[in-house]
């Protein structure tokens, strides 16, 4: 990739003189109009106007992004196949940076709909779908990856090498975000909830309404970016990270819409617990080079578990 170009990518003006390229590439035309949008994680995101439709294109100057862009051509090619509302990547390419292009999904963000109960439930229907999906390996390199070195083939794996559990549990620990009694409990947990009858299964990762298009009705019409899409432990790796926002009526409405019951559900939230309180580790060990003591202080008080109201 030229460093021009690689420079560029992230400005708003050379980003579109970029997309604008890329639309030449694809569709043997310039397009009518380019705008940028706000949202985007990690990459710019352009919406883009056509003679022959409407596109998004997201683009990144890291030339290691080409990955995760085909590993969401992967996942959602074989979502849509299993039924799943998801947009239609067309295509993913590296000249002159990685790109994606997509056919811009029709819909208003889930976020505003007066139909949020019903969009939660919803939400958790697909979810189901999207975990019954068998996968290989565990963690963010899978099938959709030609690199079989690069596949932790067991759970034990994945939390040695691409989770690194003993790190992030030493972090929790030095920070006093759990004792000692819990952070045992913790790795007790997490390295037994990986039986060897257990088999991967697709999960989205991201499953909040942020990422969930709707029509006028409520009507899940895309569930949108799949970057963080693994192969994992199904429903507990999925359920960790899409029940975190909702509060304790939706979090109930999404597990409704699961199909699971309440005898399963109580058997795996120790679980689901655990690998949500791992998942704050890296955000804490940022807080802490930040030397940011109000907000160690202030997950040092959620990870105690004083703000939960439902159980003493």
């Amino acid at each position: 990739m030229p460093a021009a170009a690689r420079k560029t990518a992230n400005g708003s003006r050379p980003g579109i003189e970029i997309v604008r390229r890329i639309i030449v590439q694809y569709l043997g035309s310039k397009p009518a109009r380019i705008h940028r949008e706000t949202a985007g994680r990690s990459n710019l995101v352009f919406s883009v106007d056509h003679d022959s439709g409407q596109f998004i294109v997201r683009i990144n100057s890291n030339p290691a992004k080409l990955d995760p862009f085909l590993k969401e051509q992967w996942a959602t090619r074989r979502a849509r196949k299993a039924g799943i509302p998801v947009a239609e990547i067309l295509e993913v390419g590296n000249d002159p940076v990685p790109h994606m292009i997509l056919r811009k999904a029709a819909g208003k963000p889930a976020t505003s709909h007066p139909k949020r109960m019903g969009v939660i439930r919803e939400l958790g229907h697909f979810a189901a779908h999207i975990n019954s999906i068998q996968t290989n390996g565990f963690g963010s390199t899978f099938d959709w990856s030609p690199k079989e070195l690069s596949k932790n083939p067991d759970w034990l794996e994945f939390l040695r090498s691409e989770i690194k559990l003993d790190h992030r549990l030493r972090v929790l620990n030095r920070l006093r975000m759990v004792n000692n009694e819990k952070l045992e409990t913790l790795r007790r947990l997490l390295e037994n909830a990986g039986d060897k009858r257990r088999s991967p299964r697709l999960t989205h990762g991201d499953l909040r309404l942020k990422n969930v298009l709707v029509d006028e009705k409520g009507s899940i019409s895309a569930i949108l970016d799949w970057e963080t899409c693994t192969s994992n432990l199904a429903p507990e790796w999925e359920l960790a990270l899409a029940l975190h926002d909702l509060s304790i009526d939706e979090k109930q409405e999404f597990l409704f819409g699961y199909g699971l019951n309440t005898k399963v559900v109580a058997a795996m939230a120790p679980v689901v617990k655990a690998l949500n309180i791992i998942n704050y580790a890296p955000q804490i060990e940022r807080f802490e080079k930040r030397q940011d003591t109000k907000h160690l202080e202030m997950y040092r008080l959620r990870l105690s578990g004083a703000l939960e109201l439902y159980s003493l």
